[in-house]
């Protein structure tokens, strides 16, 4: 049996704080985790325009972080989403 409440990867305690909640619609999940990686992207795309020449060294940490939580968040919800039985258009 699976848990309802799933802590998210990017956890750094025993006690997480963050879970999702795989009752959760499929759409719910799949909007949320496509937020996540759409922001991730975003944040690429942005990094990809910049002239790094201009960036301070002690950023790259910060944004790898950033990035890290977006992505493997987008990819928890995806994984419970996957899980979910898909909703019928007549619910």
């Amino acid at each position: 049996m699976i848990n309802r409440y799933r802590p998210l990867k990017t956890c750094y305690s025993e006690n997480p704080v963050l879970l999702i909640d795989s009752h959760s619609s499929q759409t719910d999940l799949i909007n949320a985790a496509d937020q996540r990686l759409r922001a991730a992207g975003d944040l690429l795309e942005t990094l990809y325009c910049l002239c790094f020449k201009q960036a301070d060294v002690k950023d790259i940490p910060n944004i790898v972080n950033a990035l890290y939580l977006l992505v493997q968040d987008g990819c928890d919800l995806l994984e419970v989403a996957k899980q979910r039985p898909a909703q019928s258009a007549y619910n």
